[in-house]
């Protein structure tokens, strides 16, 4: 039988109502809540602790705009690594490159890995068989501070957002210069480092804070955004370097890319037009 739910979008400040017509998967990890729903309208959907972080229907903006993005800018990058990811949907983008020989994700919650992998297995579409991809089921904070330097040409930052009404998330540690110093280290010369940073809409003091820290550190940044309806609209992402640019326009691609294009490529590398008038509101 057919059950509402409703589900925040930003706090409880705005929420999304969904017409969920089963629950595939509901368990509390060592870490999170883990709910995997089947919806109307968004088809199956991953909940931790409630909050929203994919659906069927519009995945492909949300992991295109944040991996094909940054590798169509970089010049035949060979390794990457991904922070969070869980579902596979990032493994998945970066192994569609044949020019990748190593890519290492780090994920804390192996239960995430387990219940996307039988229940949203095209999310990562065989990426986690691929011999190029290592799965470390650990803490990214001191797996990247104890790596090896130089040695990624992508680093992805697909952790969980930090919400305001909660203390203690697991991802929130991933969100501070400390962490991005250690990114630093081990970032090949030439190489990129991308973030999600939540709905540059509702709350764009997340990418407001984003950037201050990531300035910290590297020398070149900047954000653009991809639409993702199940997010509220306007998904931001974050990128920064030692001296490599995000390129404002789209290159040629061999990939059959879902949501990228040369028109999504510029909207997003553009302003918000109405955005700026809700820069210095805090919901």
């Amino acid at each position: 039988m057919a059950r509402a739910l409703t589900l925040p979008v930003r706090s409880d400040k705005f929420s999304m109502n969904w017409e969920v017509t089963e629950t595939l998967f509901s368990e509390q990890s060592e870490f999170q809540h883990i709910e995997i729903v089947e919806t109307t309208c968004f088809g199956r959907a991953l909940l931790l602790d409630g909050h929203i972080q994919f659906t069927q229907l519009d995945e492909a903006a949300y992991h295109e705009s944040l991996v094909q993005v940054p590798m169509h800018s970089l010049s035949q990058p060979k390794r990457a690594l991904v922070v969070g990811g869980g579902d596979g949907g990032v493994v998945r983008e970066l192994a569609r490159h044949a020019h990748m020989e190593h890519i290492d994700m780090v994920e804390i919650d192996p239960m995430v890995i387990d219940a996307c992998s039988k229940h949203l297995p095209t999310l990562n579409a065989g990426a986690f068989e691929d011999p190029r991809v290592h799965v470390h089921v650990t803490d990214a904070f001191p797996f990247v501070a104890e790596a090896a330097g130089d040695q990624y040409d992508l680093i992805v930052l697909d952790s969980t957002d930090v919400y305001e009404e909660e203390e203690g998330e697991i991802s929130e540690m991933l969100f501070t210069e400390s962490f991005y110093r250690d990114c630093q280290r081990v970032l090949a010369p030439g190489g990129l480092v991308v973030t999600q940073a939540d709905n540059l809409l509702f709350c764009p003091y997340s990418l407001v804070e984003i950037r201050a820290a990531f300035g910290a550190v590297f020398s070149h940044g900047g954000a653009y955004w991809g639409l993702v309806p199940s997010f509220g609209g306007f998904s931001g992402f974050c990128w920064a370097s030692m001296g490599a640019e995000v390129l404002p326009h789209m290159p040629e691609s061999q990939l059959n890319l879902r949501y990228l294009s040369p028109l999504t490529w510029d909207l997003g590398q553009g302003r918000l037009p109405f955005a700026v008038e809700f820069a210095n509101r805090a919901i």
